[in-house]
């Protein structure tokens, strides 16, 4: 088992949800973002360190620091699972593969059907492969 599902399985039977796992390049650092559905507190990132610690460490997964954090108002949109949960909410994406001649969108998440994503820009309905989305994250409302 690697260390994102490691992670994944652990924290979904804590109640939260894994939604980015970060590791430096020398993989002394591990950074872990959680999130649950009434948000995270500094509670929660206590609890969910003191956790994995000791799994990390009956695991044998060397490293020097963990973090645990929210993810923010951004929130980084990784799965389609994610798309449909934010579904009406405005996100910035970048494609790796050009559409239009254009990588950067910024739109409606609309919905999701079998990999697809519509995303409303400027009142026209794109359809975004999944597979195709570099990085995607929620604009946040102030």
């Amino acid at each position: 088992m690697d260390l994102h599902e490691l992670l994944e399985s652990t924290l979904t039977g804590l109640g939260y949800e894994l939604v980015d796992v970060e590791r430096s390049a020398r993989g002394k650092l591990i950074r872990v973002f959680i999130d649950k559905s009434d948000g995270v507190g500094v509670d929660d990132c206590v609890a969910v360190s003191n956790h994995l610690s000791r799994l990390l460490a009956v695991e044998n997964i060397d490293y020097d620091r963990l973090e645990i954090s929210s993810p923010g108002l951004d929130r980084p949109l990784k799965k389609a699972a994610d798309f449909i949960r934010f579904a009406g909410e405005s996100a910035k994406l970048k494609l790796r593969v050009a559409l239009q001649g254009q990588r950067n969108f910024v739109g409606i998440l609309r919905e999701v059907n079998d990999g697809v994503l519509k995303l409303e820009v400027d009142g026209k309905m794109l359809d975004l492969e999944l597979n195709n989305l570099e990085k995607a994250r929620l604009i946040p409302k102030l």
